[in-house]
């Protein structure tokens, strides 16, 4: 961080988002300053420590983002191109995800690197697990080359590696955090539409079966959000360790697809008072991706013990709270 003794100088990027929204949750509950960037205004809790404050900007326009980290003592870069519901359906050639998921990481490079302090800032990077493509092994764990199999993920890993190469330069501190798969229910009724669970928890409430693109024997790791805000949180308290690496970070656990879907059409009709909906499967839509086919399980044990982080939530248990977030919305 900083050895000022001014109090340290955060910068969320993508603070309107699921997770940024959580990550600032827990960081205006710290004694900093904080600067939240985002599209859309994002919300601060009430008698929060922190001193905030709060940007609106297309950070792909104009000066929005060199602006935005100037003076920084660490910057979360948690900005991904959306397209619907997901945020990793890219196709080849599509040059607004390219310049959302890599060219923004560039231009912050490029902005910290012309006014270079001291101590260079810390970069965290929300990267994904599914970057490594094709695991070799039962679980990722970091010790194979990437393959990454979808665009998303191409753009992801350019992203990590050029935060790598400008830490070697000594421009910044840059470390990626490689996240399971996110799910939960945000603070924001419009964050509710991110994601699988999001969306089949949108299908159970409508009354419509839960499709499956397999026979459901596809396993995922599923990481709550605020598990994932405490990871950044972690890796920010532990930079020394972390600069220079990409980490994985999940909950180390699998839950098949078609448990999943099962617990969400049970949790659902709980709320709703109604019969589950089934759980079918489908072919695989037009849009489907070499990864939705695959198994993504992965090791978070370096993360854990560089920094002592661990995971909170249990998948039941905000399973069950998204369900209720869910049904709020319907009411």
């Amino acid at each position: 961080m900083t050895n000022s003794i001014a109090k340290p100088s955060i910068v969320v990027l993508g603070a309107s988002g699921l997770l940024g929204t959580a990550v600032t949750r827990l960081l205006s509950e710290r004694p900093v300053r904080l600067r939240v960037v985002g599209r859309r205004p994002t919300a601060v809790p009430a008698n929060c420590r922190a001193e905030v404050e709060v940007r609106t900007a297309d950070l792909t326009e104009g000066t929005h983002l060199a602006d935005a980290v100037a003076d920084a003592d660490a910057v979360i870069h948690l900005v991904a191109h959306i397209a619907g519901p997901g945020t990793w359906r890219v196709a080849s050639g599509d040059r607004t995800a390219e310049r959302v998921n890599v060219g923004l990481v560039h231009d912050l490079i490029a902005a910290v690197e012309a006014h270079r302090k001291p101590e260079p800032p810390v970069v965290l990077f929300a990267g994904s697990m599914s970057q490594a493509g094709k695991a070799l092994a039962t679980r990722i764990d970091g010790s194979i080359p990437d393959e990454p199999l979808t665009e998303y993920d191409r753009q992801k890993l350019a992203a990590e590696q050029a935060l790598e190469a400008a830490t070697g330069r000594g421009v910044l501190r840059g470390a990626t955090l490689r996240l399971a798969t996110l799910f939960g229910q945000g603070t924001d009724s419009t964050l509710l539409d991110r994601g699988v669970v999001a969306a089949m928890m949108r299908r159970a409430y409508a009354g419509q079966p839960l499709t499956m693109w397999h026979d459901g024997t596809v396993k995922r790791d599923l990481l709550c959000i605020d598990d994932a805000a405490r990871a950044f949180l972690a890796a920010l308290d532990h930079a020394d360790v972390v600069t220079g690496k990409h980490w994985l970070v999940g909950s180390g656990q699998v839950v098949s697809i078609a448990e999943l879907f099962a617990t969400i059409a049970k949790l659902v009709s709980a709320c709703s008072r109604r019969p589950p909906v089934p759980v079918i499967s489908v072919p695989p839509a037009e849009h489907a991706m070499p990864t939705d086919l695959l198994d993504f399980a992965l090791d978070p044990s370096h993360f854990q013990r560089a920094t002592g982080w661990q995971p909170q939530e249990t998948l039941l248990g905000a399973l069950e709270r998204a369900a209720v977030a869910y049904a709020k919305e319907q009411a």
